[in-house]
């Protein structure tokens, strides 16, 4: 059976949500970040003409467009709406996949023997935006990759049906750089070759993308010729991760233990980066020799940045601690996660930050998770 899946995404959701709660921000340059020093978190249309675009330094954003309005963003407000969304979506679709906090994956195959899939999208889409006030847009394919880039292709609001029989002639003109897959390297890397359409890449050996790119040489090849056979996962709210440590024997060090705290909440960190979620309440928790345990609690702007994480937990273990006592275990716990795109705090950190972490978790990622990291956090080993 030929499989039907919708790629849902809300259009610039951040400016969205803040237009819904005031309406004077409507038809304005807008952009979603931090102040001097921060980046473009997100921006709207009219910003967009100027060139401004997500991730780049604010201060360059407004040289290009100075009667922007910027605001800080409330992931809060973010967070709520993205919630509502996934009620709207999951009273109806038999399958969904949350794939951020702004984009849905459906799995359709079989709707259309009772009822048109397209027929029903277009319908699910009218009621999230009148439920929510939010524009989407969204497209129906034969697979995720394929969907997913013509989504990207409809917006803003808008929304399209590709058929198998149309899936080579819709992606083949397009540019490597509408795949998912393709960042600014590997496009630089391919453009040096002459492949800059996806139906040029879709005509390569892929011995020859193997050579240029590694094992994912293979995907790519698969991708550019339509061919994606990755399941849509069932969508379930992550509460928390965390981690513990019970000591083999009691211990009063605590400039040890804090750096065993410092490299908890790194490695956590990092977790919630790869599996694209943000925090907003960090837990600490410890027992004392005696068995008496004590948890304490704090919020946080949504993030996943361990420099601001570690801090935090840092600050509430200095309040925890009062007892001239022995340790038998430490703890630590991010909960109230919410799924969010790579983002860490991008209303706060500067470029130079992000693109500290970037490095840091693409070493993490082809070394392992203790290739490289704070020294603080070194000492201990969880």
């Amino acid at each position: 059976m030929e499989r039907a899946i919708v790629h849902m995404d809300l259009d610039t959701f951040f400016v969205s949500c803040e237009r819904l709660v005031n309406s004077q921000l409507k038809g304005i340059p807008l952009i979603i970040g931090g102040g001097d020093r921060g980046v473009v978190s997100s921006c709207s249309y009219e910003a967009r003409t100027f060139g401004v675009r997500a991730a780049m330094p604010i201060k360059m954003a407004l040289r290009l467009c100075p009667q922007a309005k910027v605001v800080k963003g409330d992931m809060e407000l973010y967070s709520r709406m993205s919630h509502t969304v996934t009620e709207v979506i999951e009273e109806s679709a038999p399958v969904m996949e949350k794939a951020s906090i702004d984009e849905f994956y459906l799995d359709l195959t079989g709707m259309d023997k009772f009822f048109g899939a397209y027929k029903w999208t277009n319908e699910l889409s009218a009621k999230i935006e009148k439920e929510t006030g939010l524009p989407i847009s969204y497209a129906l394919s034969v697979n995720k990759t394929v969907s997913k880039i013509g989504t990207g292709e409809s917006k803003p609001h808008g929304h399209r049906e590709i058929p198998s029989i149309g899936v080579h002639s819709f992606l083949n003109p397009l540019s490597i750089k509408k795949m998912p897959m393709v960042g600014n390297t590997t496009f630089q890397l391919l453009s040096r070759v002459g492949i800059r359409t996806i139906g040029t890449l879709s005509e390569m050996p892929i011995e020859v993308l193997q050579q240029m790119i590694g094992k994912n040489g293979t995907d790519l090849w698969k991708k550019a010729n339509g061919i994606d056979e990755t399941p849509v996962m069932p969508y379930s709210e992550r509460k928390s991760i965390s981690k513990e440590r019970t000591f083999s024997s009691d211990t009063m060090d605590i400039r040890a233990v804090k750096s065993l705290i410092s490299g908890m909440a790194e490695q956590l960190a990092y977790q919630l980066r790869q599996e694209k979620w943000l925090t907003s309440t960090v837990v600490i928790k410890i027992r004392y020799s005696n068995f008496d345990t004590e948890t304490k609690q704090c919020r946080v702007t949504y993030t996943a940045a361990d420099h601001t994480l570690a801090r935090v937990a840092l600050e509430l273990f200095d309040k925890i601690y009062t007892r001239r006592m022995r340790l038998r275990l430490i703890g630590l716990r991010f909960t109230d996660l919410v799924h969010g795109s790579y983002q860490m705090n991008l209303f706060e950190d500067n470029a130079q930050l992000i693109n500290l972490y970037q490095a840091m978790d693409a070493i993490k990622m082809r070394y392992g998770n203790d290739a490289i990291g704070r020294a603080v956090g070194f000492n201990f080993s969880t």
